[in-house]
């Protein structure tokens, strides 16, 4: 078990004393926690830097460990430039965004939130954004702002809808989900789920378990709460889209590869969907995103809203993830 930062760092500085200090690259260093590059310094020499893709080729090449947040995919091209890498830090749950066969075939070891549970109970921010955006799709709130914005105020245009009272599906009841489901009875909203790894004595009062198709049928809403791995890339597509009610809203703040994003963009533009918000992408790089086929979509209609995967990126969580991953990459050094 991870204890105290300071006391861990302190055991990993006295090892890496003994040999040399790790040069540790932190890529994405924008609003990085002051207290976790405090930590790391303890342990080794750190490179604070905002890069691109080219950037980031350029310096891996002396780094032992790189720290990355989701600006970069981390393929081949990056290991095969860095021959002192040993460690990647990435303090996500979701490591799509990471070449993890390749990885294990460089020996390099990737450090993330992933099977964290215990930490993770407490952190929300992902779960505040999911009701931001239910909340901001029914309410029409970014029409409303742009209307404001160009000295409009006709409030009978933006007659939007309440979560009170609506039946709401949220597909995965693992962490997110689960607390997904509980902000949403704070609403009075009625909540179903569905989860095949999920018992019915293992829902809480007030949710009810169903098989996702009932879900689907039932629900106004729809809110994705699965993990992605090889059973589940795009499994949210047509015969899930058909099968919901006409008029339904559907959100994302998950993965964009669990969804088939050509069958979405069809849900919308037929009208079969009133909406969608989406906080996650398939794909997403840190430029080039404006080309993506639900970007463009975006762009000329009023009912799909896209975050820059966000949902994470709240100050309050961004500083307790970075000072939990530096506790755990200590004690990876440590053991090295």
């Amino acid at each position: 078990m991870i204890g105290n930062g300071l006391n861990v760092c302190w055991g990993a500085v006295v090892t890496s004393k003994m040999l040399s200090k790790p040069t540790i690259l932190i890529a994405e260093a924008e609003n990085f926690s002051p207290m976790a590059v405090k930590q790391l310094r303890q342990v080794g020499d750190v490179v604070m830097a905002d890069l691109d893709r080219p950037g980031l080729l350029a310096a891996v090449s002396e780094v032992d460990v790189l720290w990355v947040r989701l600006r970069h995919y981390i393929d081949a091209e990056v290991f095969d430039n860095a021959s002192h890498l040993k460690f990647i830090v990435s303090p996500t749950t979701g490591l799509n965004h990471i070449d993890l066969k390749y990885a294990q075939q460089q020996a390099v070891q990737v450090l993330s939130l992933r099977g964290e549970d215990v930490f993770l109970r407490d952190v929300r921010a992902t779960a505040e954004h999911t009701i931001n955006l239910l909340l901001t799709l029914l309410r029409h709130t970014v029409g409303a702002v742009a209307h404001v914005n160009v000295g409009g105020w006709d409030r009978d245009k933006f007659k939007g809808g309440e979560l009170y009272g609506k039946t709401i599906g949220v597909v995965g009841y693992g962490r997110l989900g689960r607390i997904v489901a509980r902000y949403l009875r704070a609403f009075d909203a009625h909540v179903i789920t569905t989860d095949p790894y999920c018992s019915p004595h293992e829902i809480d009062a007030g949710i009810h378990l169903l098989p996702l198709r009932d879900l689907l049928a039932q629900a106004e809403m729809v809110t994705l709460h699965v993990n992605l791995n090889s059973t589940t890339d795009k499994f949210f597509g047509r015969e899930q889209f058909a099968a919901m009610r006409n008029g339904a809203w559907f959100v994302n703040t998950a993965r964009g590869e669990l969804v088939d994003e050509d069958a979405l963009l069809e849900s919308l533009i037929s009208g079969k969907l009133a909406g969608a918000a989406l906080d996650v992408l398939s794909n997403e790089r840190s430029d080039g995103m404006g080309h993506h086929p639900l970007v463009v979509y975006a762009h000329q209609s009023h009912n799909l809203i896209i975050t820059p995967h966000i949902g994470g990126c709240t100050i309050e969580s961004m500083e307790r993830t970075e000072r939990f991953m530096v506790e755990k990459l200590c004690w990876a050094l440590e053991r090295t």
